[in-house]
């Protein structure tokens, strides 16, 4: 059973990283609506003009995936900056949460709609032209409830009027030296690292582990029936859901006492999770049910982590930069992370079969020790996440300070337009 990685994925990647900046950059110095209405038109128009795209012409399909990956980098690095302008402390942790419990729940659903649209017509290419309809409504939701806070709203910091917009270098430069935001993106790039190995190589590592206990026939030749892909995609998208509600409730409860608790707990989370991902590597070949519950609690603790990790950025990074931090983020994250960890995951097992004898035996076993670099990098997370915590008070008191707005002509409306509504509201 041979696993490579299609190429659809990697054009989606490939152009959501290469936008990702891109987008950070408009997000700090225009309107932030805007750019997620254009970002909704982008991957919705390339969806649904895929449909129509005809054999012959695949790169044309191939094209149009790269379109909506360009289109959901504005989400990615943007709607997280828009509500931590409109929301703060507890109240932002919650709605983070509930931001990033409906990434795992849209993959999810996204593979039931297409699948029930596919028996409904017998044809793939409808679940693209029905996805489209389901994104203008969310389009239209979004202009007409969502605000366009000024930025640095939430903290109530004015803006520094009549101060030069510093360069996308300069933010840069600021963010470089945020030691609070250098170290936890470390860390977020060794839980993609993680995710990324274990997405890829995990179905492959339990179906050869069934093999090994005679519970599976060997497969010689692909593709092989198996349903280890759609059981380890449950168990991620349960343990997400379920993690990502822990981790931030877990943070709200724990910052009342301690004001490092954020990234305490992804420490706390990720040192744990290292020794569970370890006993579900060695327990496999002794006991399947043992190796699935450590493997399920090893990917729970690594889903507290996302609305923590998102929390902690908005607090220490000036409003003026966000958009850009958030968009380095995921650049780190991905390229240092999972877009390399499958790649070395295979390399190692490749290396150590190439000394052993040919027998599926040997193939897990390298497979379950080239695994095994994945529990150091997680525990070396986790590290990232307590030097995060030393540094973390000191820079969440330099976002605070007044006069850290950005001055762009949207602001001032935007700020205008919150204002009238609050006094409009306190009037009896």
């Amino acid at each position: 059973m041979r696993l490579s990685q299609p190429p659809l994925p990697r054009v989606f990647i490939c152009c959501l990283l290469l936008s990702a900046p891109v987008f950070g950059y408009l997000g700090d110095r225009h309107s932030r609506k805007a750019t997620l209405s254009i970002g909704i038109l982008l991957w919705s128009g390339a969806g649904l003009a895929s449909s129509f795209i005809s054999p012959q012409y695949s790169w044309l399909f191939f094209l149009s995936r790269g379109v909506v990956g360009i289109g959901s980098a504005s989400y990615s690095t943007i709607a997280p900056t828009v509500l931590g302008d409109l929301f703060v402390r507890d109240q932002r942790t919650r709605v983070l949460a509930i931001f990033y419990i409906f990434i795992p729940v849209g993959s999810g659903l996204g593979y039931v709609l297409g699948s029930a649209v596919l028996q409904l017509t017998g044809n793939w290419r409808w679940g693209f032209r029905v996805m489209p309809c389901l994104e203008a409504v969310a389009l239209i939701l979004l202009i007409a409830l969502v605000p366009d806070p000024p930025r640095g709203a939430a903290e109530k910091q004015e803006e520094a009027v009549g101060t030069p917009r510093s360069s996308w270098c300069e933010d840069v430069r600021y963010l470089g030296r945020n030691w609070s935001f250098v170290w936890s993106t470390l860390g977020v790039t060794a839980i993609a690292f993680v995710t990324g190995a274990l997405g890829f190589w995990a179905p492959k590592f339990l179906f050869e582990a069934r093999v090994v206990h005679g519970l599976q026939p060997p497969c010689l030749q692909d593709p092989c029936n198996s349903q280890d892909s759609l059981i380890f995609g449950i168990l991620t998208v349960v343990t997400g859901i379920i993690g990502v509600v822990l981790g931030a409730e877990a943070s709200r409860r724990y910052k009342k006492v301690n004001p490092r608790a954020e990234p305490l707990i992804c420490a706390c989370s990720l040192l744990t999770a290292a020794p569970c991902l370890y006993l579900a590597l060695v327990l496999a070949p002794v006991t399947l049910l043992a190796s699935y519950v450590f493997l399920a609690l090893g990917e729970l603790l690594l889903s507290c982590n996302w609305a923590v990790v998102a929390d902690i950025l908005l607090s220490v990074v000036l409003p003026r930069c966000r958009g850009t931090a958030e968009a380095l983020q995921i650049t780190v994250g991905h390229v240092l992370g999972d877009a390399g960890s499958p790649y070395v995951t295979g390399l190692i097992s490749g290396i150590l079969r190439a000394g052993r004898p040919d027998s599926y035996l040997q193939s897990f076993l390298s497979l379950q020790q080239s695994f095994l670099c994945c529990t150091f990098v997680i525990a070396l997370g986790g590290g990232c996440f307590l030097l995060t915590a030393l540094r973390l008070e000191g820079d969440q008191a330099l976002a605070r300070q007044p006069g850290t707005g950005t001055p762009d002509s949207k602001d001032a409306e935007s700020r205008a337009l919150l204002s009238g509504t609050r006094v409009a509201a306190e009037d009896p």
